[in-house]
């Protein structure tokens, strides 16, 4: 069974819970307090010299970090992504695009909010507005026309999106004015076997 390094309140550990929960794979939580430093002891950084999550645990002592690189590895072979070159490609574009141009600023963003440092980051907060909306922006332009990212259809490109999307307004970014986002994330949200990411009942808690 997979082992599965998270923090639960991430967006970055969401996006593996949910792909894992969408294709009926159990997996044992291990749920690990960043804000206490729980991914920086040495037993953590033996799994991921990051010291970060997600980590998988594929097999004993063989871990996979990075969230969409795990999407990428638990979703070869089905239907969340693409064989088709071009459609494969356009997954990896968005999976790009999340990581560089959306997640530091909306991200980020919520962290700090979250975790009651608005005084101390009060000016980076103001300048990830920009970058953040511009993001938003371009997701928008897709889905105002568009069902889905990629060929109409739900893939991981989705799921790596919608994990810090839906929470944006946490992180102070008003959805309202998009409507194409807003419908993208009922669709998501009614996807089969679809899991809220505060939800712990969820693979098997360690």
């Amino acid at each position: 069974m997979y082992r599965l390094y998270d923090f639960l309140p991430s967006g970055n550990g969401y996006k593996v819970r949910l792909l894992l929960t969408q294709l009926g794979i159990p997996f044992e939580l291990i749920l690990l307090d960043i804000l206490k430093g729980e991914t920086r002891t040495p037993e953590f950084l033996a799994k991921n010299p990051n010291g970060r999550i997600p980590v998988l645990e594929i097999t004993p002592g063989e871990f996979l970090s990075e969230s969409n690189a795990i999407l990428i590895y638990l979703s070869q072979g089905t239907d969340f992504l693409p064989l088709a070159p071009l459609e494969h490609a356009r997954v990896m574009q968005w999976l790009f695009f999340e990581q560089y141009s959306h997640e530091p600023f909306i991200a980020t963003s919520r962290f700090w909010l979250q975790h009651n440092l608005a005084d101390e980051k009060r000016q980076a907060l103001v300048e990830k507005q920009a970058p953040g909306y511009a993001a938003l922006g371009v997701m928008e332009q897709r889905l105002k026309d568009h069902p889905f990212l990629v060929n109409d259809r739900y893939t991981i490109a989705d799921i790596a999106l919608f994990a810090y999307t839906h929470v944006a307004p946490e992180g102070n970014f008003d959805l309202s004015g998009f409507p194409g986002i807003l419908g993208w994330i009922d669709r998501v949200k009614s996807q089969p076997n679809y899991v809220a990411i505060t939800d712990e009942a969820i693979g098997q808690r360690a």
